[in-house]
C-alpha cells in the first residue's frame, strides 16, 4: 500500500507540474496569435491533444522512474502506453489541420477569380482526410502490437497478407473504389470544391467531396449527395471547368410583323445598364420562323452561373413588357380565313326538264350502300368478285370450273 501510494502521489504530482507548465506554453502562444495567423491556429486547434500528450507521457516517466513496485504496475504502464499512441495520434491529426487551414488561407475561394484556388483547396482537403485516415490506422496498429499475443502473430500475418489482402479487396470493393475515385478526382481537376454543375438533372454547386461521396448543393439549398465514382463512370455538365464565365438565351415567340431591329437595341440598353453583364455577348438573333410566329433568341453573358440566370430573366422581363409597350401588334396571333358556306361549296343547278327527257335515269342505291365497299352494289360485288381470295369454296370438277368461267 506505501507504494501504491507513492505511486498516486507521483502521478498527481507530475499531472498537475505538466498541466501548469502546457497552460503557461499556450499562454505564450496565444499572445504570439496577435501578430500570427499560424499561432494562433495551434492555440485552438492543437491545444488539448498537446496536453494531452505531454500529460500521459509525463505520467508514464514518472510511474518507470519514481513510482516503485506497486501492484498492477505493468498492466498501468501497458495501458498508459495505449493512452501515449492515441494521444499523439491525436497531436499529428491536429497539427494535420493547422496546416489544412494555412494552405487554405492562403488559397482562398472567395476572391473573383478562384479556378486555381479551388483545384488546390480540393487537393488540400483530399489529402487532409487520407493523411488522418493513415494515422489512425497506423495508431491503431502500433497500438496492436505493444500486445505480446499480437507481436507473436505477426510473422504469420505477414505470411497471409497477400490472401488477406484479396479478401479484403473482394469484401470492400465499392468502397475502395469510391476512395480511388475520390483520389482520381482529386488529382485529374474534373471537379473541384464550389464548381458548378448539373448532375442528374439538377443544377447545383460542389459543397462537399470527399474519398467516398461528393455533396452536391443544388440552387434551392437541397443537398445531392452522390458516390466519388459517378463523376469517373458518368458524364456530367461542369459550368466552371476552365473558368466562371458562361453564355445563355433568352428565348421569345413574336408575330412576322414585329420588327426586330428595336428589340435588339432594346436588348442592348438591357445588358449595358444592368452590372450583372459582364460585356462579352449580348446578341438577338431569330432562330425560327414557322408555326405563324418567329422566335427570338437573347444570347448574353455573365461572369458566373448565378448571377446569368438573373441576367437572363431580367432580359426576358423587359424584351416582353417593351414588346407589350411598343409593339403590341407583333404579340403572337393565330390567323384563320372565314368565308361563306356558298362561296365554298356552289350550289348545284336544278336539272332541266327538257334536258333530263329520254335519258335513263340513274341506279337508285339501297339504304347503306356507300358505307360498303365490296357488297351492296354492281360495282361493289364486282370489286369483291375481283378480291375472292384462294380459300373461297368453288367448283372443283374441271366442268364446273369451265361452266363457271363462261
Amino acid at each position: 500500500m506505501p507504494r501504491l501510494v507513492t505511486a498516486l502521489l507521483v502521478v498527481f504530482g507530475v499531472t498537475g507540474a505538466t498541466i501548469v507548465l502546457v497552460e503557461i506554453v499556450h499562454w505564450a502562444v496565444v499572445r504570439a496569435g496577435r501578430r500570427s495567423p499560424l499561432a494562433a491556429d495551434l492555440a485552438r486547434t492543437a491545444h488539448r491533444p498537446f496536453l494531452a500528450t505531454v500529460t500521459v507521457f509525463a505520467v508514464q516517466q514518472a510511474v518507470r522512474a519514481a513510482g516503485g513496485d506497486f501492484p498492477g504496475r505493468d498492466g498501468a504502464l501497458h495501458a498508459l502506453v495505449i493512452v501515449f499512441i492515441a494521444a499523439f495520434a491525436w497531436l499529428v491529426s491536429a497539427l494535420v489541420l493547422v496546416l489544412e487551414d494555412v494552405a487554405l488561407a492562403r488559397w482562398r475561394t472567395d476572391v473573383p477569380d478562384n479556378l486555381k484556388h479551388r483545384r488546390i483547396k480540393t487537393q488540400v482537403v483530399i489529402l487532409r482526410r487520407v493523411t488522418v485516415a493513415a494515422i489512425v490506422v497506423l495508431a491503431f496498429g502500433v497500438a496492436m502490437m505493444t500486445f505480446p499475443a499480437v507481436r507473436a502473430l505477426g510473422a504469420s500475418v505477414l505470411a497471409s497478407a497477400g490472401l488477406i489482402s484479396v479478401i479484403a479487396a473482394v469484401a470492400a470493393q465499392g468502397t475502395l473504389a469510391n476512395v480511388f475515385a475520390g483520389i482520381q478526382l482529386a488529382f485529374s481537376d474534373a471537379v473541384r470544391v464550389d464548381d458548378v454543375v448539373v448532375v442528374e438533372g439538377e443544377w447545383g454547386r460542389i459543397e462537399e467531396l470527399t474519398l467516398t461521396y461528393v455533396a452536391v448543393q443544388i440552387w434551392d439549398d437541397r443537398r445531392l449527395v452522390l458516390p466519388t465514382t459517378y463523376f469517373t463512370t458518368k458524364p456530367f455538365q461542369n459550368w466552371t471547368r476552365t473558368s466562371s464565365a458562361v453564355l445563355g438565351t433568352a428565348e421569345l415567340d413574336v408575330d412576322w410583323s414585329t420588327a426586330v431591329e428595336p428589340l435588339r437595341a432594346e436588348l442592348r440598353a438591357v445588358c449595358e445598364g444592368s452590372p450583372l453583364w459582364d460585356g462579352r455577348a449580348c446578341v438577338l438573333q431569330v432562330t425560327d420562323a414557322v408555326g405563324g410566329m418567329i422566335r427570338l433568341r437573347a444570347l448574353v453573358s455573365a461572369a458566373d452561373a448565378p448571377s446569368l440566370w438573373d441576367l437572363r430573366c431580367l432580359v426576358r422581363e423587359r424584351l416582353v413588357a417593351w414588346v407589350w409597350e411598343n409593339q403590341r401588334d407583333s404579340l403572337p396571333r393565330t390567323r384563320a380565313e372565314v368565308e361563306a358556306l356558298d362561296q365554298i361549296v356552289p350550289a348545284r343547278p336544278a336539272p332541266d326538264a327538257e334536258g333530263t327527257r329520254g335519258s335513263a335515269p340513274p341506279p337508285r342505291r339501297a339504304p347503306g350502300d356507300d358505307a360498303r365497299v365490296f357488297s351492296g352494289g354492281d360495282e361493289a360485288e364486282a370489286r369483291g368478285a375481283a378480291f375472292t381470295g384462294p380459300d373461297e369454296p368453288g367448283p372443283t370438277s374441271p366442268g364446273e370450273r369451265i361452266i363457271a368461267q363462261r
